[in-house]
């Protein structure tokens, strides 16, 4: 394990890109603690993909950095990332983790991309990776699954410009106001709004679709706690003890989450145990349901007065800070932040043998194509 050269992949398309550069901060310093080969490789809010000692600072926009190469991984199954210097250089990794939050990275899109190149990597595969990201989707597959959601409304920014009457109305015939309206592909809170009458639903759902071409209108879950549950493995996940946070603002917003430093959380979770294994089951069963693997983080609103669990949202990479909640989680659980960091290279791996032994070609009786 200690040899391998682990490409990590951070930054990214994606508003969520700040997020992914501290998370990917404190996961390179685990894997460098722990021994192994770090390949940094950041992605600009261009979509440009540099490798180099320096390309962190690069990308954060400092004045001093050391040394960043233009690089692209090379979709030949030979897991060869190509970067230019003084001429070209082929590095050839062992591992990938990706830790690419939102859009163009958390979606499938860099997934697909990784099933090309042939080198296995850390988290979920291309379907459950856009599932999972996709809300409008998802909680149709949950709900189909018997899985208990918030009741919502999906339509796409073109259809609420041409036909904004009739889809308030549909909201309305559905939905009770306080609700929330948020971008379907997207994570961080990026692009949420807490809505409490149609003159703030006319101006959020605009403001979402700056975002993402589907918007989300959920209803609100009024008294009720966010709880949430990790997951690590593959076919036969596990799911940590649960944690509720208590957002500093009214709900937890990108603010809550990463600027303002004063949301709160309580782990393990103050739920009834009946509760707390129920949770844990459907954290479980919505990984099983998008086809899950590695991690993911699973999200829930449970009420105060009678405990009904509503399955909000899943993550397939959240964030991954030393205190964000996925690895807090797990630490409470029992797995300390470089143990889990380590455990996920070991799934990748495990998941990649398994790719390795399926067939790829097929040799027909004639050779009717000739």
């Amino acid at each position: 394990m200690e040899k391998l050269k682990t490409g990590v992949l951070f930054g990214g398309r994606s508003g969520e890109h700040e997020v992914s550069l501290v998370s990917s901060t404190s996961i390179i310093d685990a894997l460098v603690t722990s021994g192994f080969e770090v390949i940094p490789i950041g992605i600009s809010k261009e979509g440009r993909w540099y490798t180099g000692d320096g390309v962190m600072d690069f990308l954060k926009g400092k004045e001093s950095f050391g040394e960043v190469h233009p690089a692209i991984l090379l979709p030949d199954a030979e897991g060869g990332l190509l970067r230019w210097n003084e001429g070209r250089e082929e590095v050839m990794l062992d591992v990938v983790f990706p830790v690419l939050h939102g859009p163009f990275g958390e979606d499938g899109t860099v997934q697909g991309l990784l099933e090309l190149s042939g080198v296995p990597y850390v988290g979920c595969g291309v379907l459950a990776s856009s599932l999972a990201m996709d809300k409008a989707v998802s909680k149709e597959l949950f709900k189909a699954r018997g899985l208990n959601v918030a009741e919502c409304v999906w339509f796409s920014s073109e259809r609420w410009e041409k036909d904004e009457e009739r889809i308030v109305k549909e909201i309305e015939g559905r939905i009770d106001y306080p609700l929330f309206v948020k971008p379907a592909n997207m994570g961080s809170s990026v692009g949420v709004f807490k809505v409490h009458d149609r003159n703030e639903l006319s101006d959020a759902v605009p403001a979402a679709a700056e975002y993402d071409r589907k918007v989300v209108v959920e209803a609100g879950i009024m008294d009720a706690m966010e709880i949430e549950v990790s997951i690590l493995g593959n076919d036969d996940p596990l799911a940590s003890v649960p944690g509720e946070i208590v957002p500093s603002n009214e709900f937890y917003d990108y603010d809550a989450k990463y600027v303002d430093g004063k949301s709160k959380e309580k782990i393990p979770a103050d739920l009834p145990e009946p509760i707390s294994k129920k949770v844990r089951e459907m954290a479980v069963e919505a990984f099983k349901a998008v086809d899950g693997a590695g991690l993911s983080r699973v999200d829930f609103l449970v009420t105060r007065k009678d405990h009904e669990i509503f399955l909000n949202e899943i993550n397939t990479i959240p964030g991954f800070t030393s205190i964000s909640m996925y690895p807090k989680l797990w630490e409470a659980t029992g797995i300390p932040y470089a143990e889990l960091v380590s455990r996920l290279i070991e799934l990748a791996l495990e998941r990649g043998r398994v790719k390795e032994k399926l067939l790829t070609s097929y040799r027909p009786k004639e050779d009717w194509y000739k």
